[in-house]
């Protein structure tokens, strides 16, 4: 079964009553020091370095270090000035952005652009999260976006978790955007607003954005492996630029290896896959440590390591480099970018035509598991975020799909009342319904 990250509310538990039980574990912090085991970790050790950084939980400081021309000149030089065009597009406008206040910072935590609802603007304003302050961990305590700087993961922020007692009535989604061949974080894109924020499709919805994002800004300073005039999206994966290979990893195809040398196909092991998968998701190499981290959930010896690496390398030959760390010797593109590419351009019909099913779905190594819980999340966050009722339409048709609660309600949603389409959506969710225990009427909202 596929791994999924734990949201900061988790299904089924009820957000007034975690908030309730965070708030008191919050005060027992502050007066002892001590905490027990329902603060997750995450949390817990941004709170210890809040504290040790003299944070004032009544009150962020988050001080407002550029002018407003300043501000402008440094958005305007920004490299995520060219990234806001999608992130409008894709969360602050129309209907999934009611509620929310969308913020992309820099790589130290200073908002550089703030948008959204005019009313959650104007109160987070009021405890200073605007344009040219400061967020990190080190001003304001725990949030999302300084956190997510303080350790370069994705977090959310659920109310009482926030260090500052006036930040708690707020959730918050954030993500760290990277330059895709460097890897090195350009800032954090964070959605903040009610309790929905802290939910797993919120955070699935803000990695999606972040995907579309680094592929965006990949294309436009020629990083990216594959672009649009390379490959058709609806039709799968297209003509390899010269002296780059391509590896199938998705649905029942996966495993082949086309090239580099035209016209050379090869049908690949399990653990070669796994191996050539995840040196092409990290371009810059992997020592022989972190392969085995990659590859396996126990310990894998270092000469076990090397063995694999060195059967690989008989495999194919002149495609994975000598060098230490392990990495390829030429570029490696998978079916699994023509999803992300699509996706990118905001074309989701496009995306489901190019995802046959899960990445590697027979693997259980752990670095295999997170890049296939990854573009899962980022497809079905798009799929979710929608107009589109065909392509929700495809994406229940799927294994990964057909048991999706929240994507049969928002068929029923956008489907005319009484049509075919719309009569199988609530059959499914009275099923559904039932086998979740969710109580009866409750989908017919719309």
């Amino acid at each position: 079964m596929r791994r999924r990250e734990v949201p900061a509310v988790p299904p089924g538990v009820d957000p007034s009553t975690l908030a309730a039980s965070l708030r008191s574990a919050h005060e027992n912090f502050l007066a002892t020091g001590t905490l027990d085991g329902s603060v997750r970790p995450v949390v817990a050790n941004s709170w210890r370095r809040s504290a040790r950084n003299g944070v004032d939980p009544e009150q962020p400081l988050a001080p407002v270090e550029l002018s407003a021309a300043e501000l402008t000149a440094y958005r305007r030089d920004h490299p995520l000035a060219a990234a806001m065009p999608a992130v409008r597009r894709l969360l602050v406008d129309g209907a999934v952005g009611d509620g929310l206040v969308t913020a992309l910072t820099d790589d130290v935590g200073r908002l550089l652009w703030v948008e959204g609802d005019g009313k959650v603007r104007k109160a987070v304003d009021r405890v200073g999260f605007v344009e040219g302050a400061s967020w990190g961990e080190e001003y304001a305590g725990t949030n999302a976006p300084g956190t997510a700087i303080a350790t370069r993961r994705p977090v959310q922020v659920f109310s009482a978790e926030h260090f500052t007692r006036s930040v708690q009535p707020w959730s918050c989604s954030a993500v760290p955007v990277r330059d895709l061949a460097t890897r090195r974080v350009l800032g954090v894109l964070d959605v903040t607003g009610g309790d929905h924020v802290a939910s797993g499709l919120m955070l699935s919805l803000v990695r999606a954005t972040v995907m579309a994002v680094e592929l965006e800004l990949a294309a436009a300073t020629g990083a990216l492996r594959i672009g649009a005039a390379e490959q058709d999206p609806r039709a799968g994966v297209g003509p390899r630029p010269p002296g780059t290979a391509r590896l199938d990893v998705l649905g029942q195809g996966a495993g082949v290896l086309h090239g580099p040398d035209p016209g050379v196909t090869r049908n690949l092991s399990l653990r070669h896959a796994e191996l050539i998968l995840l040196l092409a998701a990290n371009p810059r190499g992997l020592s022989g440590e972190e392969l085995a981290v990659h590859l396996h959930p126990d310990h894998l010896s270092d000469v076990t390591v090397r063995a694999e690496v060195w059967r690989l390398r008989r495999a194919v030959g002149p495609l994975l480099g000598e060098s230490r760390p392990y990495r390829l010797a030429v570029p490696v593109y998978t079916d699994a970018d023509a999803v992300r590419t699509a996706l990118a351009a905001g074309d989701v019909a496009g995306a489901l035509a190019s995802y046959p099913g899960p990445v590697l779905a027979r693997s259980r190594a752990p670095g295999v598991e997170r890049l296939r819980a990854e573009l899962s999340a980022e497809l079905r966050a798009s799929v979710l975020a929608s107009q589109d009722a065909l392509a929700i339409e495809r994406w229940v048709g799927t294994d990964e799909g057909a048991e999706d609660w929240q994507a049969w309600q928002r068929l029923a949603h956008l489907s005319v009342a009484g049509s075919p389409r719309w009569a199988r959506a609530q059959g499914r969710l009275e099923l559904l319904s039932r086998e979740l225990g969710i109580g009866p009427g409750r989908h017919l909202r719309r």
